[in-house]
């Protein structure tokens, strides 16, 4: 039996269902969570769930954007005062190693929704494939300005290094293959140098 947290009754109502999905969506996945569930755990009529969210796929995709947003601050805030490039790629494999080796990690919900949605035109499945496309521009952007050989293919495989550690996260818990992650990153850095 899991134990749900109680959604703060002191937002608006969208805020209250977005937060409620949010929870949900990322513990259990997109098909075990129904729009029911959704609207008694938000404390909100279905039809204030309609009037803001006309579709689930409209609330999936809205949950995504946000994980989105939420996911580049704080992956801004933890390199924010670091200026080589270099030293900021192998600082967001240090963030990505502390959360995913942290009790409130649960993994990649972008991960989570291809899996869920392998059809590339499903609009969630977009969402996802965009935040991984603009995950490896950055790792490309920061390669290019450290000066390092085969920026594209570092991209790629700090990309694959970074989806290792949430996949790792989501199967074994905290205690995961994710710890010593900046340290992997070096050594691709390095190799690239």
């Amino acid at each position: 039996m899991s134990i749900r947290m109680t959604t703060n009754r002191d937002l608006p109502p969208r805020d209250r269902i977005l937060e409620t999905a949010q929870r949900l969506f990322y513990q259990d996945g997109f098909r075990a969570v129904g729009i029911d569930t959704i609207v008694a755990e938000a404390g909100v009529a279905k039809m204030s769930l309609y009037r803001h969210f006309p579709s689930k796929d409209d609330l999936i995709v809205a949950y995504l954007e946000d994980s989105n947003r939420r996911f580049w601050e704080w992956l801004d805030d933890a390199t924010r005062e670091i200026e080589d490039p270099a030293e900021r790629l192998v600082a967001m494999f240090g963030a990505t190693e502390r959360l995913a080796t942290s009790p409130q990690c649960l993994g990649c919900p972008f991960q989570g929704t291809a899996a869920e949605f392998p059809d590339r035109g499903h609009p969630g499945h977009q969402v996802a494939l965009d935040h991984k496309r603009a995950v490896r521009d950055r790792f490309d952007d920061l390669a290019r300005q450290a000066g390092l050989r085969e920026p594209e293919k570092l991209a790629d495989q700090l990309l694959l290094l970074m989806d290792g550690a949430w996949v790792a996260a989501r199967m074994f818990g905290t205690d995961n293959p994710a710890t010593g992650l900046a340290d992997a990153a070096t050594t691709l850095i390095d190799a690239h140098r």
